[in-house]
């Protein structure tokens, strides 16, 4: 008999809208470079914003649940600040008050300087990378095991400050794939004599799984519920 909820809250995820990097199709993954205000949303990221903004209040409304549940916890970079401040808006939420969280952890995947500001066709020559050894680190930047090193903090913190919640995550393209990927294995495990998520999330990080995440790609201004 499990002797706590697991997990203690209900999932939702979003990759930001469509965002100015996006448009010119530019590799904006440090943390330097990600919070500056040029590098936010586009328009069309703006109106993707808002309507996930409506499925997200649709969902709730059909799972009954109240508004003073939802928890809406985003990365710092400007395009995922500027996505969670119009869902909140769409839902009539005090972006300042403490139902939004920043939390760091959420953050872009750095994929080093050498691919910094660079175009966007060199994704695939990382992801090609991921899938032989998530383990090894684009030069100067973070490997798939890296990223989910720190989901699983920022989990940990969601399931330790919240309880009974409807957590909407908001971030970014490879760490949502990469929570999606241990998320849908832990869920799988039917019998597990670890309790916490965060413990859970820790205990799937291995390669066979890891190198897994493209399979989870989100479209930007994505929703999905995960768990």
């Amino acid at each position: 008999m499990e002797t706590t909820s697991f997990p203690r809250n209900r999932y939702w995820i979003l990759r930001h809208g469509k965002s100015i990097p996006n448009k010119r199709g530019l590799i904006v993954s440090s943390l330097e470079n990600g919070t500056h205000a040029e590098y936010q949303l586009a328009t069309e990221g703006v109106k993707q914003a808002e309507l996930a903004g409506e499925l997200f209040q649709k969902e709730l409304k059909e799972n009954n649940i109240p508004l003073e549940n939802v928890r809406i916890c985003y990365s710092p970079f400007s395009r995922t600040t500027h996505t969670a401040k119009v869902v909140a808006s769409v839902l009539n939420l005090p972006f300042e008050g403490p139902q939004c969280k920043v939390i760091e952890d959420l953050r872009e995947r750095f994929f080093g300087p050498s691919f910094e500001l660079m175009s966007h066709d060199k994704y695939t020559e990382i992801w090609d990378l991921d899938e032989k050894d998530p383990f090894i680190r684009p030069e100067g930047g973070e490997c798939v095991d890296d990223v989910a090193s720190r989901l699983a903090n920022a989990m940990a913190t969601t399931e330790s400050e919240f309880q009974g919640c409807a957590v909407l995550i908001v971030s970014h393209g490879d760490p949502l794939q990469i929570l999606q990927t241990i998320l849908n294995t832990v869920k799988q495990q039917t019998v597990s004599s670890i309790n916490d998520l965060a413990s859970r999330i820790q205990a799937v990080r291995v390669p066979s799984i890891l190198s897994q995440h493209r399979k989870f790609a989100l479209l930007t201004g994505e929703l999905r519920a995960v768990i």
